[in-house]
């Protein structure tokens, strides 16, 4: 291959990336509907363009992952609580732009967080769970976490690393050929967190996205603000309290306040909005009682010794029955608290 074929190679290369990039950024067809028509949401483009992955790619990628977690991670298997973060997720998803199914699981991890993987896995931690103060700020987190997925940021996210790694396709054959560069493109994938590390474009996308979906599901969108203003305060005072995820993009006060002006753009007022359920602050208590439980249960093993079990049977895995009887709700006690503009 003679200078003026490798230059040419090069050059490409090289013009390549930004090419692509920049169509990804140009404005949607304006025949489509744009990003602040609340009354479309279901029917808009929020995923971009270019993306080398497809949904069916995306779906199973994220399995793969969401697998890997609950594998390695202590999860959250009271049906109560399970439920309950799934149906807030499920009425939020059926208020968004996303086309995929969802699952919500719960982490039992004391970090602040929520995050979610490629295709709709979407996993919550207690610690969320029980810093929060009302279901429309855990409802403003899964909301926020909902709009990643729609915009498709992981994929896209990995797609830009591809495309930027094409730059280096040139230098790879002169030092090291094909191979080289499969090796180094097969490790930047290895690990999830490619798909978690968004760019500051797309958080303020999720940001903006997930006030609509929270409005749509006929929570108060100011929630969302106000939550993201504790956990700004909960770093300052208490350094590490946060997931690495929130640490990586800052709550700052520029990103709070750029989400204030759209709800005021964007949201019109409703005369009134969900604020809380009793039923969030039954699944918190549950959940403290059960910490309580297991881990004085886990200081009685310590005192006894080893515990022995002869054999001649499986163990079971049945819940202890108790002789308290089940206290009903009144159906005063499930109405949502409202806030009334």
């Amino acid at each position: 291959m003679n200078a003026r074929k490798w230059f040419l190679i090069f050059a490409l290369c090289l013009a390549l990336p930004g090419l692509l990039l920049a169509k990804d950024d140009q404005p949607k067809n304006k025949k489509k509907k744009k990003k602040d028509d609340i009354e479309a949401i279901g029917e808009r483009d929020v995923d971009g363009k270019v993306n080398f992955y497809s949904i069916e790619k995306e779906i199973a990628l994220g399995k793969s992952f969401a697998d890997e977690i609950v594998r390695t991670s202590k999860m959250v298997r009271d049906p109560m609580i399970s439920e309950y973060v799934n149906r807030i997720g499920q009425n939020l998803v059926r208020n968004s732009d996303a086309k995929v199914p969802f699952t919500f699981q719960v982490v039992d991890n004391d970090a602040v967080n929520a995050f979610a993987l490629p295709g709709g896995f979407i996993f919550v931690n207690t610690g969320l769970l029980t810093k929060a103060q009302t279901e429309s700020e855990v409802a403003g987190v899964l909301a926020h976490e909902i709009a990643h997925v729609a915009a498709r940021h992981g994929t896209r996210q990995a797609t830009r690393g591809q495309i930027a790694n094409l730059g280096m396709i040139p230098l790879m054959i002169l030092t090291g050929g094909w191979t080289g560069f499969g090796i180094q493109q097969a490790a930047a994938f290895a690990i999830p967190i490619t798909f978690l590390a968004f760019s500051k474009g797309m958080e303020a996308e999720a940001d903006y996205l997930g006030v609509q979906y929270l409005y749509k599901a006929g929570y108060d969108p100011v929630a969302f603000v106000d939550f993201f203003e504790k956990l700004q305060t909960m770093e300052k005072t208490k350094p590490g309290a946060l997931a690495s995820v929130f640490r990586s993009h800052p709550l700052t006060d520029d990103r709070i306040e750029t989400t204030q002006k759209e709800i005021e753009r964007v949201l019109p007022d409703k005369a009134e909005y969900i604020v809380d359920r009793s039923e969030f602050q039954d699944v918190k208590e549950r959940f403290i009682a059960l910490a309580r439980l297991e881990k004085e249960d886990a200081g009685s093993k310590r005192r006894r010794g080893p515990v022995l079990r002869r054999g001649g049977g499986p163990i079971s895995t049945e819940p202890i029955e108790t002789n308290e009887e089940p206290v009903e709700d009144s159906d005063e006690d499930e109405r949502p608290k409202l806030k009334r503009k």
